[in-house]
C-alpha cells in the first residue's frame, strides 16, 4: 500500500493548473463535515427529548404495573407482599384508578383520580419529589402542611373531608390553592325520582405536583386508597399493583418473571408496554430524521464522485505511464479508493468535533421561554454509540462513491493513455 497511498497523497495537493479539483475536493470535505456534524446534533437531541420524556413518565407511573383481569380485586395486600419479594423487585403497592370530575366555585373539569398509599408510592415513583407544595402524608389526615386548627381560615379537615393533592394545570384551572374545598363527582350514583343522582364528596387541597407534562399536570389528583375505596365503592379492593424495579431498562424481564409467578387472573405490563405507541412514534421519528440528514452526506458523495472522474479524467497519462511501469489494476484502484477515503476521512473528522460543539452550543447557550415550555434547556444526550455509528456510515458513503471512478481508472490501458503523446 505504500505506492498507492503516496500517488494517492501526490494527487490530492492540487497545482494552480489543478485549482478546479481543489476547490472540488474542499465542497465534497466540506459537505460530509456539515453531515456528520447535523446528523450527530440531530441524533443527540432526538435521544436527550426521548429520554426526558421517558424519565417523566417513569415520575408518575411505575415500572411495572400488575392488573386483574377481572377488575378490582381484593387480598391485594399478600399479592403485592409477594410481589416484593421477587428478584429485582424494589417495592411494590396498590393502587386506584377511575375517571371522575372535580368541581369548584370557579370551574369542572375531567380528571384520573388515583388512590394510592403514601409511603409505598414514595417508594415506587416520584411523586413525592414532584410535590412543589404539601406532603403525600397529608392524604391520609386530610390537613395541609401547616394547618393550625381555628387559626387558618380554611375548613378544618375531618374523616368526611379528606386530603387531595392536583396536578399545577388542574389547581390552575379550578382556582384551587391549598387548604380550599374541591367536590369530587362520580359518575355513579343512587338511583332517584329524576334518574342517576351523580355522587359528590368535598375533599380539602392538601398539595400540588408538578411533572413537567401537560397531561398529566391537568388531569391527575392523588387520594389515599381508604378514602378512594369509600368514594368509588371498593371497599378493601384495589385496581392493580405498582411495581419498581432496580433498573429500569430490566423491566420486561421482570415482569415476564412476575407472569409466570402469578396466577394466570392476573395481567402484567411494564412501562414500555402500556407506552409502546408513544415511543414506537418517537423511534420512528429519530429513525426517518437521521435517514433525511444522512442525504447531506449523500450529496457530498456525489461531490466525491464528479471529483474522482474529473481526477481520472486529468491524470489519464499519468495512469497509463503507472501501468507501463508495472502498476497493477489493482494498484490504482487502490490510489483512486485512497483519494474517495482520505476525502471522506478529513470531512468526517472535522464533522465529529463539529457535531459535538453544536451539542454543547444547544445545551448550554439556548434558552426556552418559560412561558412555553416546562424545560428551561434542549435536552442533550449523545450517545457515543450513535455518534461512531453515523461516522461509519459516512466514511461507508464515501468508500462506496470513490468505487466506480477508482475502476474507470483501473481501466485505463497503456496505450490508450499515451496513443496521443
Amino acid at each position: 500500500m505504500r505506492l498507492p497511498l503516496f500517488v494517492a497523497l501526490r494527487y490530492l495537493r492540487a497545482k494552480k493548473r489543478h485549482r478546479a479539483l481543489s476547490v472540488n475536493t474542499v465542497i465534497s470535505v466540506v459537505g460530509v463535515m456539515c453531515g456528520v456534524a447535523a446528523l450527530i446534533a440531530t441524533m443527540a437531541v432526538m435521544t436527550g427529548a426521548a429520554e426526558e420524556i421517558r424519565d417523566k413518565i417513569l415520575g408518575t407511573n411505575s415500572h411495572v404495573v400488575i392488573t386483574h383481569r377481572g377488575g378490582a380485586f381484593a387480598g391485594y395486600a399478600d399479592t403485592a407482599a409477594q410481589v416484593a419479594l421477587q428478584p429485582g423487585v424494589v417495592a411494590a403497592t396498590p393502587f386506584i384508578y377511575g375517571q371522575t370530575m372535580l368541581t369548584s366555585e370557579f370551574g369542572v373539569q375531567g380528571v384520573v383520580l388515583r388512590g394510592i398509599d403514601p409511603e409505598g408510592e414514595a417508594a415506587v415513583t416520584a411523586v413525592a419529589e414532584n410535590l412543589v407544595i404539601g406532603d403525600l402524608k397529608a392524604l391520609a389526615t386530610g390537613a395541609p402542611a401547616g394547618f393550625h386548627p381555628g387559626v387558618d381560615e380554611i375548613t378544618e379537615p375531618g374523616p368526611d373531608q379528606p386530603g387531595i393533592i392536583l396536578g399545577k394545570e388542574l389547581a390552575l384551572k379550578l382556582g384551587a390553592l391549598v387548604g380550599s374545598t374541591v367536590n369530587v363527582v362520580s359518575p355513579g350514583g343512587e338511583m332517584g325520582p329524576m334518574g342517576l343522582i351523580p355522587k359528590i364528596r368535598p375533599f380539602t387541597v392538601v398539595g400540588v405536583f408538578d411533572t413537567g407534562m401537560f397531561e398529566y399536570d391537568s388531569g391527575l389528583a392523588y387520594v389515599s386508597i381508604p378514602a378512594a375505596q369509600a368514594f368509588l365503592e371498593m371497599p378493601d379492593k384495589v385496581t392493580g399493583i405498582e411495581v419498581r424495579v432496580r433498573h429500569f431498562e430490566a423491566a420486561p424481564e421482570v415482569a415476564d418473571a412476575l407472569r409466570a409467578h402469578l396466577a394466570g387472573d392476573f395481567s402484567v405490563r411494564d412501562w414500555h408496554q402500556l407506552n409502546r405507541n408513544f415511543f414506537s412514534a418517537l423511534a420512528l421519528e429519530k429513525a426517518v430524521m437521521s435517514l433525511i440528514l444522512l442525504l447531506i452526506i449523500v450529496v457530498a458523495a456525489f461531490n466525491i464522485v464528479g471529483t474522482l472522474a474529473m481526477l481520472v479524467m486529468e491524470k489519464g497519462r499519468e495512469i497509463a505511464i503507472l501501468k507501463a511501469l508495472g502498476a497493477t489494476r489493482r494498484d490504482i484502484l487502490a490510489v483512486f479508493t485512497l483519494i474517495g477515503l482520505m476525502i471522506g476521512g478529513v470531512g468526517t473528522a472535522l464533522g465529529f468535533p463539529l457535531g459535538l460543539g453544536i451539542c454543547w452550543i444547544i445545551q448550554n447557550t439556548y434558552e426556552l421561554p418559560g412561558d412555553v415550555y416546562y424545560i428551561s434547556r434542549i435536552p442533550i444526550h449523545l450517545v457515543w454509540a450513535d455518534a461512531f455509528a453515523v461516522c461509519a456510515a459516512a466514511m461507508a458513503i464515501s468508500l462506496i462513491a470513490a468505487l466506480y471512478p477508482a475502476w474507470q481508472a483501473a481501466r485505463v490501458s497503456p496505450g490508450e493513455g499515451l496513443r496521443y503523446e
